[in-house]
């Protein structure tokens, strides 16, 4: 047995030093003034170091901005000839933006606020796209008139409506792939048939907007870089059907879904970048199209630790006898991933040392849907017991902007960047 910036709380400080003076609220963990452990598998060092005298909330995310830059400068090298859009949902966090911003990173925009976010940060509106396919017209209207010209769509009212309000822009449409290897895969929410794509390319131009590329998504914290070349093989079965035209597209947008490491260990960016480099040459053999990539996850999901404490232990008797752990954190403060048990975020103790077993973990809200883990198997330190803190690693990706506002009328989830 067992012993923001949509209303998160934003630290962001760069040592504990920096906290604000005056008695600690409530919630507060205790500074834990010891060793934490580190390295490769575990918290990354300089997170470590910081959390060992941070007096923080609890629970709180907390990133590295040193590795948030260090995986754009890497996925910028695997793709030279790339244009990189980070994705701003996957956690926009004015520190993350700046520091991007700097290194002279492009954006992909999911919505209004998200433009206006890389507006206040000096990016220029040519280095912004309009990623999403569903849009207010009005929207539209009010970032061409911000000088956004780069906008996405995926079926014909989406098209008309960006020919009225973003005349002349260039455009790109979303064609649907099948998502195998993905661990969180995409609906057909997103994305046309490719036949379909031609008749609205042709549309487009029609429109007097210029038919600028394709783009897809092979899924989200996608494990088989082989996917991308059916992807692709795709899209140039697409540029050819509008060659035929006349009309000649002139960038294929190859999307996200670069992983983080969770429980799996995934391929390095170099060997995505082969993977696609490969498939370009086999399927563009002539004039090769330009390109934009449009990580998210990859940048700022393993920069991430949240910091959790354990609220109960508890034995609920019946045939299954793991007992469940029930963290101050769930789905409804960022961990909404672990939805079907999608993305499964390794743990870490100070108690792992000890023995272990299986057991079941659930957030602290009266939600039944807050489970994280009930079919995988976790294994946690039978030592384990309330009041301790446990650190979720690879979370600094959709989980600040996951959070929501009060729900139970716990706050959103705090978060720091370092």
């Amino acid at each position: 047995m067992f012993a923001s910036n949509r209303g998160q709380k934003a630290l962001r400080r760069d040592s504990p030093d920096d906290l604000d003076a005056g008695p600690a609220p409530a919630d507060r963990v205790t500074p834990l003034r010891r060793p934490l452990p580190s390295g490769p598998a575990l918290l990354p060092p300089r997170i470590a170091r910081y959390l060992e005298t941070a007096d923080l909330p609890s629970p709180c995310l907390v990133v590295d901005l040193g590795i948030v830059e260090r995986q754009y400068v890497d996925i910028a090298r695997a793709f030279p000839a790339a244009r990189v859009f980070y994705a701003v949902k996957a956690n926009p966090d004015d520190a993350i933006l700046a520091a991007l911003t700097k290194l002279g990173s492009c954006f992909d925009a999911a919505s209004m606020g998200e433009i206006d976010m890389c507006l206040r940060h000096g990016v220029q509106p040519q280095r912004i796209s309009y990623g999403n396919t569903i849009k207010k017209q009005g929207d539209i209207a009010r970032a061409f008139a911000k000088g956004v010209r780069l906008f996405a769509f995926d079926s014909i009212g989406e098209l008309e409506k960006i020919a009225v309000a973003a005349p002349g822009s260039q455009v790109f449409c979303r064609i649907l792939t099948n998502n195998e290897g993905a661990e969180w895969p995409l609906s057909r929410k997103f994305g046309c048939e490719s036949a379909m794509a031609i008749e609205l390319l042709a549309r487009a131009k029609e429109l007097g907007l210029d038919a600028y590329g394709i783009s897809f998504h092979v899924g989200s914290q996608q494990l088989d870089p082989a996917q991308f070349d059916v992807a692709i093989a795709a899209t140039a079965e697409i540029f050819a059907g509008l060659a035929a035209r006349g009309i000649d597209l002139r960038m294929i947008n190859v999307g996200g879904g670069f992983p983080s490491r969770y429980l799996r260990d995934v391929p390095p960016i170099e060997n995505y970048a082969a993977a696609i480099e490969a498939s370009l040459a086999k399927r563009f053999p002539g004039k090769r199209p330009e390109m934009i990539v449009e990580p998210g996850r990859y940048i700022v999901g393993d920069a991430g630790v949240l910091q959790a404490e354990v609220v109960l232990v508890a034995d609920k008797g019946g045939s299954d006898r793991r007992p469940w752990v029930y963290l101050d954190v769930g789905k409804f403060h960022g961990l909404a991933e672990t939805m079907d048990e999608a993305i499964k975020y390794r743990i870490v103790t100070l108690r792992d040392g000890d023995e272990k077993a299986p057991v079941i973990l659930a957030g602290p809200t009266c939600d039944s849907a807050d489970t994280l883990y009930e079919k995988s198997v976790y294994r946690l330190p039978v030592t384990l017991k309330a009041g301790d803190k446990v650190w979720i690693l690879s979370t600094g990706a959709y989980t600040t902007t996951y959070s929501s506002i009060a729900f139970n009328g716990m706050p959103p989830l705090a978060s720091v960047c370092i």
